[in-house]
């Protein structure tokens, strides 16, 4: 296919061009003056914005969106398996394919790339790093998992500057060169393809092996972080942490809307930063944002407005409303360790208010390699509401091993009231039942679970007005 094959096409189409990702992309392309057309199965928002950008959108995915064209190349999202009609059509006409994350490994190859890796933590830190780049006017482009309350999931700067997440999954982030890494910490996850932490650490160790000249960032209060960065030659090491690392912080006060800590660097205090958001693993992050930041020569009055004027990502605690004195908020964890941090955080905020949490466990294998970590999660929780298990890239066969029910029963073993609802229509008119004012209502998982939320919040906006 010959090196850097963007450079070399004008006219590229997208299979799967309205996830989170691939249209980030797609804009990044338009502005190389690529000639950019693409397709999903599923209409939405997205899409019209891009087609108001001048991208050709196809909608659903059919074999004639690349037959007969002038398509140079084919771009993948990873959700797109090879049985899809267009991937098919590709292959049989000889039209060179490509991945996401080939594609944006290309990209980084001009660019001074910074990417954000870890189990946990990769949207908020490397939201929380493009939020002091704009503030500091070092305008980068950049590529995240989530949407930047107030800015959004992607962007196209005027810099070199590209800022992604680079995501472990059939160790996608191999296909990265970048000038920087942040290594948030290493977790047993996705064992649907991984064989066991050992193998994972070897990915991710792998991955930092492929830095090209810049620093690795690293938080020194996760072992598996630690142990895999020891094994690393010739690497600039940085590292951070509540309490280890050449970044930490000390006097941590935390109020309903922001966090506040003195920042150390190598045991000495250099200054007094405040924090958008709050929670002990975003005082951490920050340490990630303000490693990179200083590591690139930011200013601190820059990385002090930029991070204080961060308000979030969506889908990370966020506070969806608050309605006859029931607040609900919504969050993407999947994973046991995501939820006791958000679950601590919202403790943290909300101190000894009824805490209810809808958790839709994501994939059938992550639940059964991980369901005893998920049974300990919800300690903080007072109720547990469990619907059926979100259905995606698992076999039948997992669907056999393992179910909401069983993990409903572990968490009962674990001490924790759980209850098993299997449609979120019952479980938002459970919720609207049981209600009361000071009530905590959390949705949390990496599927649509946010519908239960929106759909309490109606409810409960009816009934009060």
């Amino acid at each position: 296919m010959g090196k850097n094959i963007i450079d070399r096409v004008k006219n590229i189409h997208l299979i799967g061009i309205g996830g989170t990702g691939m249209s980030g992309l797609a804009k990044l392309l338009l502005d190389m003056n690529k000639k950019i057309s693409g397709s999903d199965n599923n209409c939405s928002l997205t899409l019209e914005e891009l087609k108001k950008k001048g991208i050709k959108i196809f909608c659903p995915q059919k074999e004639k969106n690349v037959a007969g064209k002038k398509i140079e190349l084919v771009i993948f999202s990873q959700a797109i398996l090879p049985d899809n009609p267009e991937y098919k059509k590709t292959v049989e006409l000889g039209i060179p394919l490509i991945s996401y994350p080939q594609a944006i490994g290309y990209l980084m190859e001009k660019r001074r790339g910074i990417a954000v890796a870890g189990t946990h933590g990769k949207t908020t830190t490397s939201s929380l790093i493009v939020s002091v780049l704009i503030q500091a006017g070092l305008s980068p482009s950049f590529l995240l998992g989530g949407q930047i309350r107030g800015i959004g999931n992607s962007g196209v700067g005027n810099s070199n500057l590209l800022v992604v997440e680079a995501c472990e999954y059939k160790r996608s982030f191999l296909n990265y060169a970048p000038e920087m890494a942040v290594l948030t910490n290493i977790e047993k996850d996705h064992l649907d393809y991984y064989k066991d932490i050992t193998d994972i650490k070897r990915a991710f160790h792998d991955f930092l092996e492929n830095v090209s000249e810049g620093g690795i960032i690293y938080c020194a209060d996760d072992r598996n972080a630690t142990y895999v960065v020891r094994g690393l030659k010739n690497k600039k090491l940085i590292s951070y942490g509540i309490e280890k690392g050449d970044w930490t912080a000390r006097n941590i006060r935390f109020v309903k809307t922001h966090s506040e800590f003195d920042c150390f660097f190598k045991g000495k205090k250099v200054e007094r930063i405040k924090l958008g958001i709050s929670g002990i693993q975003n005082v951490q992050n920050s340490l990630a944002a303000v490693a990179c930041a200083r590591y690139l020569g930011v200013e601190w009055n820059d990385i002090q407005r930029g991070l204080e004027a961060f308000k979030g990502v969506h889908r990370r605690c966020e506070i969806l409303g608050k309605i006859a004195g029931v607040t609900v908020i919504d969050d993407y964890g999947h994973h046991p360790t995501e939820i006791k941090c958000t679950l601590k955080c919202i403790r943290e905020i909300f101190g000894k208010s009824r805490l209810i949490v809808v958790f839709q466990p994501h994939q059938y294998s992550r639940t059964r390699f991980l369901l005893k970590e998920f049974a300990t999660s919800f300690h903080e929780a007072d109720k547990v509401v469990v619907p059926d298990i979100y259905f995606v890239r698992d076999s039948m066969l997992e669907r056999k091993l393992v179910n909401a029910q069983i993990l409903v029963e572990k968490i009962r073993k674990n001490g924790g009231e759980a209850l098993y609802l299997p449609t979120f229509e019952e479980i938002i008119e459970y919720l609207y039942e049981i209600a009361r004012r000071g009530d905590v209502i959390l949705t949390v998982g990496a599927g649509p679970v946010d519908e239960v939320a929106k759909g309490l919040l109606q409810r409960l906006r009816a009934k009060n007005e």
